[in-house]
């Protein structure tokens, strides 16, 4: 079997695994692929900095949207109203991988800490069991950090959320300009929950990048 074939053969595993809510299966194929826990925490840990940052730019592209329907003085709304329902519904995609993958870390990172501890019970050497618990609890209070600033920021997704999609369903039922005059009024509203978003993923982008400079 040439290992292009086998990796594909993996991959198929893989998603079955995933998709049956097998995990115990999902970590065998992996380290039949030679990743263990450790490394499948740090590699979805960085698809959840990418997935933020991608989820950031679109909540901002869709807020540019916004604001040029804000500015609508003459034309085609119709097709303004189109791109801005596209622009929401990327953004709902978006959001929807963002917690896909924070689901997927906590997982990964409560299956290797409970793996860890079980394992340190096997260390007769007291001095290496002593060490091994203290780097547990290290790595253990990083992730606590990690965690909370990923739920904090998945979180702050709703509201900006459910602000586009009002928006959007307002829009569509009133494709007039009182209905972009009533809009208008929540503009501010919309730019201060994205902001706070942007400072929320970044500050979460921050806490991935401090723990895998320090987890191995």
């Amino acid at each position: 079997m040439n290992l292009r074939f086998r990796y594909v053969i993996m991959a198929c595993f893989l998603l079955v695994a995933v998709t049956a809510g097998c995990q115990k299966t999902y970590y065998a194929v992996w380290e039949k692929l030679g990743k263990e826990k450790r490394h499948l925490l740090r590699d979805n840990v960085r698809k959840a900095t990418e997935e933020q940052k991608e989820a950031s730019e679109q909540f901002k592209d869709t807020l540019t949207r916004m604001k040029e329907l804000y500015g609508f003085e003459g034309g085609d709304l119709e097709k303004i109203y189109k791109n801005l329902q596209t622009d929401f519904n990327e953004s709902e995609a978006r959001a929807d991988a963002v917690r896909e993958r924070v689901v997927q870390v906590e997982r990964i990172a409560g299956d290797l800490f409970e793996e860890w501890q079980r394992e340190i019970a096997q260390i007769t050497s007291r001095t290496l069991r002593s060490q091994s618990s203290q780097t547990l609890r290290l790595s253990k209070q990083r992730y606590a950090r990690l965690a909370a600033a990923m739920k904090k920021a998945e979180a702050r997704m709703d509201p900006v959320l459910d602000q586009f999609r009002d928006n959007v369903l307002y829009l569509k039922h009133n494709l007039n300009a009182q209905a972009v005059g009533a809009l208008r009024q929540e503009a501010g509203k919309i730019e201060v929950e994205v902001d706070s978003l942007i400072t929320d993923m970044r500050a979460s982008i921050q806490e991935a990048e401090t723990f895998l400079k320090n987890f191995q």
